[in-house]
C-alpha cells in the first residue's frame, strides 16, 4: 500500500507534461517570390519586349488584350502606379475590351513582371520605352488611361510624342505639385533602409491611410503579399534599389509645370479623399498640411489646359478604379467615346 504514493510521485512529472498546453505553432514565413513576380498570376497572357538599360538586357512585360466584340479600331494604353503591378487594371481592361477597345498594359521597367534596372530612372526613358512598345505592336496612335505615377509618365509621353496621343484619362495622378518645394532631398541609403525594414503590417497601414482608401484592407492584400514575398528573393536588394530610384524620379523630375501645355483632351478623375503626396513624411511639419490638395490642383490645372476637365468622386481615395469601379469605368468610356 505504501508503494502508491511513490508511484504517484513518479507519474506526476509525466502527467504534468502530457496535460501542459502545446506550444503555439510559429507562423511560417511567406513563400518567396522572384522579383519578376514569376509566381504571381496575371489575368491575361504576359509577353515581353526586349530592351536595353544601364548596358544590360532588360525585358518589358505587357498584356495585349483584344476587344471581345465590335472592335472600334482604337487602342488604350494603361499605365500603372508605383506601388502596384499592372494586374490591378483587370476591371478596367474588361470594361474597355467589352466596349471594343484593344488594351495594352505594360509593367514599366522596375515594376511588376518587368526587369529591375538599378541605374537612375527618368520619365523620358520610360516614355521612350512605352512608345517603343507601341511601335513594336504597330500602334501609331493611342489613348492613355494612367494612375498615380503613371499620370506623370502620361504627361511626359503627351509632351514628347504629341502626335501619338489621342486623349488622356488621369486617375488620381501624383505630380500635381512640385514636391521639391516642400520635401528636402533624401539619400538613397535612407530610403533603402526605410523601405527594406517596412513590415507587412506597416505597409498595409501605409496604403490604407496614405491613400485614404474606402475599400477593406483585404482588397489590397495581394499587393501587400507581393511585397512581403519578394523580400525572400535572393535578388531583393536589386528590387529595393530599383524601387528607391523610382522615388527619386518622382521627387526630382516634376511634370506639373508641363501639364498646362498638354494639348490632348485630358480628363482628371479624382477621389475627393485623396491627399497622397510622395515624400510628405520627410517634409517639415509646418509644410505637410499644405501638401496633397490633389482635387484642388486637378481642377486648377484642368482650367489652364486647352482641353482639360476634372471629375471628382466623393468618398473615394487614391485607388479610384478599385474603390468606385463602375463610376470610373463609366466616366472613362464616356470621355474616350467623346474624343
Amino acid at each position: 500500500m505504501r508503494a502508491l504514493p511513490i508511484l504517484a510521485l513518479c507519474l506526476a512529472p509525466l502527467l504534468a507534461l502530457t496535460s501542459a498546453p502545446a506550444p503555439a505553432e510559429e507562423t511560417p514565413p511567406p513563400v518567396p517570390l522572384g522579383i519578376g513576380l514569376e509566381g504571381f498570376a496575371y489575368p491575361f497572357p504576359v509577353r515581353f519586349l526586349p530592351l536595353t538599360r544601364d548596358g544590360e538586357a532588360q525585358r518589358l512585360a505587357y498584356m495585349d488584350v483584344a476587344p471581345t466584340d465590335n472592335a472600334n479600331g482604337r487602342t488604350v494604353l494603361l499605365l500603372h502606379g508605383r506601388n502596384f503591378p499592372s494586374s490591378y487594371w483587370e476591371p478596367v481592361i474588361r470594361a474597355l475590351t467589352n466596349a471594343g477597345f484593344r488594351v495594352v498594359v505594360p509593367d514599366q521597367l522596375g515594376f511588376g513582371k518587368s526587369s529591375k534596372p538599378i541605374g537612375a530612372f527618368t520619365f523620358d526613358r520610360m516614355a521612350a520605352d512605352t512608345v517603343a512598345l507601341a511601335d513594336s505592336l504597330k500602334i501609331p496612335r493611342f489613348d492613355i488611361v494612367a494612375h498615380s505615377m503613371g499620370g506623370m509618365l502620361a504627361v511626359r509621353i503627351a509632351r514628347s510624342y504629341p502626335q501619338r496621343v489621342n486623349s488622356l484619362v488621369l486617375e488620381a495622378p501624383i505630380g500635381l505639385e512640385d514636391y521639391r518645394y516642400s520635401v528636402p532631398p533624401v539619400s538613397d541609403e535612407t530610403l533603402m533602409a526605410r523601405e527594406g525594414d517596412l513590415s507587412a503590417e506597416a505597409y498595409r497601414k501605409q496604403l490604407m491611410t496614405s491613400y485614404a482608401l474606402s475599400i477593406p484592407a483585404s482588397a489590397i492584400e495581394p499587393f501587400v503579399s507581393i511585397r512581403e514575398r519578394v523580400k525572400g528573393s535572393g535578388e531583393f536588394p536589386r528590387w529595393l534599389k530599383s524601387f528607391v530610384n523610382s522615388y527619386q524620379m518622382i521627387w526630382g523630375q516634376p511634370v506639373v509645370h508641363e501639364i498646362p501645355l498638354v494639348k490632348a483632351p485630358t480628363l482628371f478623375v479624382m477621389g475627393a479623399n485623396d491627399r497622397n503626396a510622395p515624400g510628405k513624411g520627410f517634409a517639415p511639419t509646418e509644410l505637410r498640411s499644405g501638401m496633397g490638395d490633389n482635387t484642388g490642383h486637378a481642377r486648377a490645372l484642368a482650367n489652364r489646359m486647352p482641353n482639360g476637365k476634372a471629375e471628382v468622386i466623393n468618398n473615394v481615395g487614391h485607388l479610384v478604379h478599385m474603390e468606385a469601379t463602375e463610376m470610373f469605368n463609366a466616366l472613362t468610356l464616356e470621355f474616350l467615346n467623346t474624343h
